[in-house]
């Protein structure tokens, strides 16, 4: 499924986004929980810096 979504932000106006995965510890259980996003190339640089 994932190489689908990439190849459909490869073509046309999907190249101004990209998908970003983040590894988040969960507060309940203390094991790691990977969430992926796609947003606009210009917030990549924000995205990671919220915590």
């Amino acid at each position: 499924m994932a190489k689908k979504v990439v190849a459909s932000l490869q073509k046309g106006k999907g190249k101004s986004f990209s998908k970003v995965i983040k590894m988040v510890k969960s507060p309940k259980t203390g094991a790691y929980i990977f969430k992926e996003e796609i947003i606009p190339n210009e917030k990549v640089k924000d995205y990671f810096k919220k915590k």
